[in-house]
């Protein structure tokens, strides 16, 4: 029987690893509780009474609460992200479409996923990954940007409703804002089926290490990877 023979690449830092984990987890609860702020529905009998639903665990103000606290620590755990960007090159793996291979792994990885090649080249992260992950950091702010737009106005005078209240009067409509919001949620969660089928697929194809990865840190290669120099 033909052994592999692979090479151990130390990709991603703890900090990362701590990142991508906080935001999976607070990512969900967002869109859990963010659809439920945008059409509530109680648990049990509804009642007759305006205020049923303060004394019940599903209220709007301790889904609102649960809501901005997850908001909160996803914005905090950026910090962790930046700091292993900051020490670390394996972190550092964005788009980088200014690079000859950004878009020759693009068309590899496109013909691949398009089923007319069998095979990509090895990559640590393939361009249409980074790409994904640029996309979805833009649109992770976006939604930061857009909710705390809308916190902001329960008081005008707040700090929050001073730095993106703002948002709030760049279109005709403020509720143009609200589904901005509701809408690259969805997209979010969109990226998130994609990016655990695709991993999934590449771990179970490839023997990578795409998904173990996220919990060791390391990747495994019999080949050395076109993007290595991104990690050198």
């Amino acid at each position: 029987m033909k052994v592999r023979s692979v090479t151990v690449y130390y990709v991603f830092t703890i900090w990362t690893r701590i990142f991508h984990w906080l935001m999976a987890g607070t990512i969900g609860v967002l869109f859990v509780t963010g659809i439920y702020i945008g059409n509530p529905f109680f648990i049990g009998t509804q009642g007759v009474e305006p205020t049923f639903a303060i004394s019940n665990w599903a209220s709007m103000s301790t889904i609102r609460l649960i809501h901005f606290g997850s908001a909160y620590i996803l914005m905090a755990s950026f910090i962790f992200r930046i700091y292993g960007f900051i020490i670390h090159k394996g972190d550092r793996m964005l788009p980088k479409p200014w690079t000859k291979l950004f878009w020759t792994g693009m068309l590899d990885m496109g013909l691949h996923y398009g089923f007319m090649r069998s095979a990509h080249r090895p990559y640590l992260r393939n361009s249409m990954a980074r790409a994904g992950y640029g996309g979805v950091y833009g649109m992770i702010f976006l939604e930061a940007f857009t909710g705390f737009a809308m916190y902001g106005q329960v008081n005008p005078n707040s700090g929050l409703a001073k730095i993106f209240g703002f948002a709030n009067h760049l279109f005709v409509d403020e509720y143009i804002v609200h589904m901005i919001h509701h809408y690259v949620a969805w997209m979010i969660i969109l990226f998130v089926i994609i990016h655990v089928y695709m991993a999934t697929r590449a771990d179970m194809s490839e023997k990578y290490g795409e998904i173990s990865a996220m919990f060791s840190g390391v990747k495994f290669y019999d080949r050395e990877p076109d993007d290595i120099e991104d990690l050198k």
